[in-house]
């Protein structure tokens, strides 16, 4: 999992990239493609 600034980017790399907010954290999830999970915060 990669912890990067923009997650908006991180969601434009992959069709099916999700922005959930857990625990007061933000994550970019990816059911198809597990590789592109990323964090910020």
């Amino acid at each position: 999992m990669k912890i990067i600034n923009s997650l908006k980017s991180a969601k434009r790399r992959h069709k099916d990239c999700r922005v959930v907010r857990r625990k007061g954290r933000v994550y970019v999830i990816n059911k198809t493609n597990p590789r592109y999970k990323a964090r910020q915060g």
